[in-house]
């Protein structure tokens, strides 16, 4: 069972916006302290670094392809991170992960080997 769970995902349209979810899975795991990082894989592809948070919420990071268009946030008081995705295109399509690092510190991490804990990812398409 993974320990994280993402929900949020689904069918819109070009220029449209949708918001996702990041939760652990059950009580016995928590994010709490844990930087949090989205990862996306379209068909056919690798999976691409979408965003990053740390715990404090003080610093995130986002690749060129979704810099100003994508945003991220937690409430701590939940333990729920969010990726906020506004004026999405045709190739924002993918199936997106949400992962937990072991710890939080600089800037957030960029890496898919800097995070221990996944979720099975939920499915975002973009098309008319």
């Amino acid at each position: 069972q993974a320990e994280l769970v993402e929900s949020g995902g689904g069918l819109v349209q070009p220029g449209g916006s949708l918001r996702l979810s990041c939760a652990a899975s059950s009580w016995t795991f928590s994010i709490s302290g844990r930087a949090i990082g989205w990862f996306r894989q379209a068909p056919g592809k690798g999976r691409e670094f979408v965003a990053t948070i740390t715990w404090s919420g003080a610093s995130a990071l986002f690749p060129d392809s979704v810099k100003g268009r994508f945003t991220i946030s937690r409430d701590t008081g939940k333990n729920i991170v969010y990726l906020h995705m506004n004026s999405l295109k045709p190739e924002d399509t993918a199936v997106y992960f949400c992962a937990a690092a072991d710890t939080s510190a600089g800037f957030g991490y960029l890496e898919e080997k800097q995070y221990t804990y996944w979720g099975q990812g939920t499915q975002v398409t973009v098309s008319s």
